[in-house]
């Protein structure tokens, strides 16, 4: 399965990025919100990571757009993020994130999560 890894800072990307190719799964990486839609419309991912604090697109504004847009809205969208006050997940969940990993995250939140939205991909 593709997954897409949404994160300004490239250490997030390429943490994340070896976590999940060590699950065997492949990577496309974006930095911002607008490349992130982009890119899932072209490729159709199975997964999206999507950081919330980005500049210029955040991270909700993105899951939202994501999410209204049919050729996308089926993507499962987990947010990963330091905002991970029960506001925060409530209010992702409102833009329709699928789910919530605070940062800092571990190997086995992030592979327990590829498992869960793998489903036969």
């Amino acid at each position: 399965m593709q997954i897409l890894i949404v994160d300004d800072a490239q250490t997030d990307r390429d943490l994340l990025g070896r976590v999940v190719t060590g699950s065997g799964h492949s990577v496309i990486n974006a930095s911002d919100g607008k490349e992130a839609i982009n890119l899932a419309k072209v490729h159709k991912p199975g997964l999206i990571f999507l950081d919330v604090v980005m500049p210029n697109m955040d991270g909700f504004a993105t899951c939202r757009a994501l999410k209204k847009d049919p050729d996308t809205a089926s993507i499962p969208v987990v947010l990963v993020t330091t905002k991970g006050g029960d506001s925060d997940k409530f209010w992702g969940k409102k833009q329709g994130a699928d789910d919530h990993i605070a940062k800092p995250w571990t190997k086995d939140t992030i592979e327990a999560v590829i498992r869960r939205y793998a489903g036969g991909r």
